[in-house]
């Protein structure tokens, strides 16, 4: 009787719980979620709270699902905060989350896999999406500029299409590039990334310590930036539309003499050499001075700016379409981008069209595949041509139009000095490079057991480059000569193959192994030709029938080849998720070198603590994150070129029984044993985050040795050869690195956010074999670039002229210091005046969120170092017959210690090469950007899911003494040419600065 009492109670209590589930069940609520902007997320996460029932939000931030009326709902999303909300009778539930910008379980590429964010025992910066669509920007590597720490960044001009150069943590190698190598979607590139566009760019880290880079060995030497491109996620199928048009304007204008400040300076350089009286001007000296032309010009009040004729109103454009999606087992994301920069020089602009392809698919639970497809074609304008040098030389009291409106060829009698206008007419000068580039990156991952997984990867690169060159008749640099012609041709074929095993096991939910192995190889195939020519018939054929042409002046083809082999294994271990391990060992093979040193290998070793979860922090209520790193180790530097190892023959001349003929000689020296160059790094960081993640960051110090330095020693000339490569000296760097986020203000529907970025790399030679190199610029002490030259400490005034006598100077002359006070300026008195490498850079960036507006402004700075400037060298000579930047010059009248007196006698000033340095120090506002987000519900009565628009500008300002103060166009824009004596200089035929301002749109539908 009891057992039936109580199976019928049972049954009744069954039934009543089965009946409220399903009363439960019956309630569904759907909605929207948000970000801090009012963007949808996808891929968010809406979990029913302790549960496993969940749903995830769809490309459109869109999600539904059954909960009971009682139930609560917890939303997250990785990189923000997560939120809960109580269900209650609500039907449908939008929701804004927040960024929780320390968000410690964020997944991390780290090369070969990811890690999370808490895990990383490496020197790692990344910086995502956002930072990159926040600037409208023709290549990917200008948005790492101040956004991630030791890294620095420059913009080498205003050109289209110019590629910025990139250091990581400093200069090691003399004679290598020091460019850092770029991994994308899993596959190294040779070249930079200018084939890519940004916006299909979902993040990129920068791999800076020996742990970090290790596992790239001899190709990450300079460090490492991984570049990861968008991919699709299941569910409904999303279209967006994301594109901008602005305007570029020149950023003031270059200010070099008009006409009257013109002539007065030729009086001048004049008066100093006693041709023109001294005092005031007068008609009869002037009568004498002047060709009729520059006498009509002045009567007539004419004055010609050159520089400002040949500048225009540029544009940037950028628009793009994708589509992506997916179901359970494909995913998908495609994409096409029109690009075009049009400069603010005539004859100047960047076009570039790309298609990519990301897709991925799961056979099974077990095998997947995938592949990432760029194809990229540009066009290049005006990549070696630029008219503003001679327009900023030529006499403003010249003539470059006659009454009807025709070119006057020489506007004055200048023979050596033509219409600058005449190098824009259509057809006279032509350069163009076209490029085609084919990059893939295709892979298939085997999941053998659990835990256990294999992955190849296979990236074929083709990449075919022609460059075409035609100056014709009636332009400066033929002067009416035979018109001339050039092709150079490129076609690269490079491959990557890599086999890499990954086993992850978890022991007693508290030991957690990692172990990756790798075997790679890597080949790169190059072919060049090219053909230059004289005597063009009709110049309307410009560069495409050479062949027409009366004279070949030079032809030649050339094959580069070079491989490497490589092999590698990490380990990475913790216990608890509190002391983590990382340790990797890499060889490499590289065909650059002899049989002797082929193979070289890179270990390394990482420790981690977060002692954030230890015991005595773990209920702390102000410290969230705190981790100590530490990592030892060495990478390599395959520094040379291939065949550099070997003896080599060149041709050459001789008379053969009184006839020409040509010959073989030696070359260069060979060297089988050539070693690797080495660098060592140990590094030391700290990780942290407090009150609630509202201030975060990391704080980075390092010190690396690169011994075994490949570089060129000098030979005696009677031997036959000017030198051979051999390993030499040792250089240094260190410093200090400070990555600091902070939430300023978050307030209802105002957020207030700051990233803050700061730098500091000092760089130092420690050993050379000889000693100190002055012929190289290498000092012991000193950094790889330095500035060792007479120092100019004024200029000699009319009370010195005694002691300015004794210094074989007049008054008016440049006064250099006379550092042994031996009574002579010589050689002797050359001291170091400074150096290119920055003492420190910062950048800093403001957020601001509004319901739906958003601002945004970002400053970059680089302090405390010099440049060497031959932009002044080429436009500051003060001779008297070109003309000149508009400085202030010494005269009688005016005792400046500025800049020296002109004068006609000399091609340039005395000691003219002590004016060339100045103080580089500039800070910029790079961009300002401001946006509104559509509500849902507005952008949908239009036909849209999403809608933002927005204005930005580039570079409104930029505060630097060198151009305030000194009339320089830009401090930033210096080619390093990595030897110390020829680096740290601005060119002397560069673009303008440039401001642009835009207007863009996001939609998707």
């Amino acid at each position: 009787m009891l057992t039936k009492i109580y199976t019928r109670f049972t049954a009744l209590l069954l039934l009543c719980f089965i009946t409220s589930v399903s009363w439960a069940q019956d309630a569904q609520v759907s909605g929207t979620v948000y970000d801090e902007t009012g963007t949808p997320l996808p891929g968010a996460t809406v979990l029913l709270k302790g549960t496993t029932t969940g749903a995830t939000t769809d490309l459109d931030g869109q999600y539904s699902i059954a909960v009971p009326s009682g139930g609560v709902l917890v939303f997250s999303f990785i990189g923000y905060t997560p939120q809960e909300i109580e269900v209650g009778n609500q039907s449908k539930i939008d929701i804004n989350l927040l960024p929780d910008l320390a968000d410690l379980e964020e997944v991390v590429v780290v090369g070969y896999g990811t890690a999370k964010k808490s895990q990383l025992t490496g020197a790692i910066s990344s910086v995502g999406s956002k930072e990159i669509a926040e600037l409208p920007i023709t290549d990917a590597r200008q948005a790492l500029q101040g956004r991630a720490a030791g890294v620095d960044v420059t913009q080498p001009g205003s050109k289209p299409g110019s590629a910025p150069q990139v250091r990581i943590r400093g200069r090691r190698s003399f004679n290598a590039s020091n460019e850092p190598l770029y991994v994308v979607d899993g596959i190294p590139i040779v070249g930079g990334l200018n084939d890519i566009n940004p916006q299909d760019i979902t993040s990129m880290e920068v791999l800076k310590d020996a742990s970090a880079t290790a596992i790239y060995g001899s190709r990450g030497s300079n460090g490492v930036v991984l570049v990861t491109t968008k991919r699709g996620t299941k569910g409904k199928t999303t279209v967006s539309f994301d594109g901008y048009y602005g305007i570029n304007k020149s950023l003031g204008r270059i200010d070099v003499f008009n006409g009257p400040e013109f002539a007065e300076y030729k009086r001048e350089s004049r008066r100093t050499s006693g041709e023109y009286p001294a005092g005031p001007a007068t008609p009869e000296a002037d009568a004498a001075l002047f060709e009729p032309v520059e006498l009509e010009s002045l009567e007539l009040g004419r004055s010609t700016d050159y520089p400002s004729a040949l500048t225009r109103n540029g544009a940037i454009q950028s628009y793009q379409v994708g589509v992506s999606g997916g179901s359970d087992k494909t995913t998908f994301f495609v994409s096409t981008n029109y690009f075009k920069d049009k400069g603010v020089i005539i004859n100047q602009d960047y076009t570039r069209y790309t298609f990519r392809a990301n897709i991925d698919h799961a056979i099974n639970d077990k095998i997947k595949f995938g592949t990432s497809t760029l194809v990229s074609y540009s066009e290049r304008n005006g990549e070696n041509f630029n008219p503003m040098g001679g327009a900023l030389a030529e006499n403003p009291l010249g003539k470059p139009f006659d009454e009807e409106g025709n070119l006057i060829f020489l506007p004055t009698s200048d023979g050596l000095r033509t219409n600058p206008f005449a190098e824009i007419v259509p057809g006279a000068q032509e350069d163009l490079t076209k490029n085609y580039r084919i990059f893939n990156s295709i892979f298939a991952s085997w999941e053998i057991t659990n835990g256990l997984t294999y992955r190849v990867v296979f990236g074929p690169d083709f990449t075919i480059s022609r460059n075409g060159r035609f100056t014709g008749s009636q332009t400066n640099a033929r002067r009416g000569g035979d018109a001339t012609g050039s092709i150079f041709e490129e076609f690269r074929f490079n491959y990557t193959l890599e086999n890499i095993l990954t086993y992850n096991k978890t022991f007693n939910e508290k030991h957690n192994l990692n172990l990756t192995a790798l075997q790679s190889v890597q080949e790169d195939n190059l072919e060049q030709s090219s053909i230059s020519v004289l005597g063009i018939p009709a110049e309307s054929q410009l560069f495409h029938r050479l062949g027409d042409a009366s004279q070949i002046t030079g032809a030649n083809t050339n094959l580069v080849q070079w491989s490497l082999m490589s092999f590698m294994g990490r380990l990475n271990y913790d216990f608890d998720g509190k002391y983590l391990f990382t340790a990797t060992l890499r060889a490499d093979g590289s065909s650059r070198f002899g049989e002797n040193n082929r193979f070289a290998y890179f270990p390394s070793v990482a420790l981690g603590w977060n002692i954030a979860k230890e015991d005595f922090l773990a209920n702390s209520n102000s410290i969230d994150q705190l981790k100590l790193r530490v990592s030892y180790g060495s990478i390599g530097n395959q520094a040379i070129n291939p065949y550099q190892t070997q003896a080599l023959l060149g041709r050459t001349s001789y008379a053969y029984d009184n006839s020409p003929a040509f010959g073989y000689r030696p070359n260069t020296i060979g060297n089988p044993d050539l070693r690797w160059e080495t660098s060592t790094t140990f590094n030391l960081g700290l990780d942290f985050a407090i009150w609630k993640s509202r201030v975060f960051g990391s704080l980075e110090y390092y010190i690396t040795n690169t011994s075994d330095l490949l570089a060129p020693q000098p030979l005696p000339n009677s031997i036959g050869f000017g030198g051979y490569t051999t390993n030499i000296g040792e250089t240094q760097n260190r410093g200090v690195e400070l990555t600091l986020s902070t939430l300023n203000i978050e307030k209802g529907d105002f957020v207030w956010s700051t990233d803050f970025v700061f730098t500091k790399n000092t760089e130092e030679i420690i050993d050379l074999p000889n000693g100190d190199d002055i012929s190289a610029g290498r000092f012991i002490g000193q950094p790889l670039t330095v500035f060792y030259d007479l120092k100019k400490i004024g200029i000699w005034q009319l009370d010195e002229l005694d002691e300015a006598t004794a210094y074989g100077s007049v008054p008016g002359e440049i006064k250099i210091e006379d550092l042994n006070q031996d009574g002579v300026i010589n050689s002797e008195d050359r001291q170091f005046l400074g150096s290119a490498v920055p003492d420190f850079a910062m950048g800093i960036t403001n957020r601001f969120n509004f319901k739906g507006f958003d601002l945004s402004f970002f400053l970059y700075g680089r302090f405390g170092y010099m440049i060497r400037s031959q932009f002044h060298t080429g436009n500051n000579s003060l001779a008297g017959r070109y003309n000149n930047l508009d400085i202030n010059y010494w005269t009688p009248d005016n005792p400046t210690n500025d800049y020296p007196r002109p004068n006609v006698n000399q091609e340039s000033a005395k000691y003219a090469s002590s004016m060339e340095y100045f103080d580089g120090t500039f800070i910029k506002v790079r961009n300002i950007n401001f946006g509104y987000n559509f509500t849902p519900e507005a952008a949908e009565r239009i036909g849209m899911t999403g809608l933002r628009i927005y204005t930005s500008i580039q570079q409104p300002f930029i505060f630097a003494n060198y151009r305030s103060e000194h009339k320089g166009i830009d401090p930033e824009v210096y080619l390093d040419g990595e030897q110390g004596v020829g680096a740290g200089a601005v060119n002397a035929n560069v673009s303008p600065a440039v401001t642009s301002f835009t207007f863009g749109i996001n939609a998707k539908f």
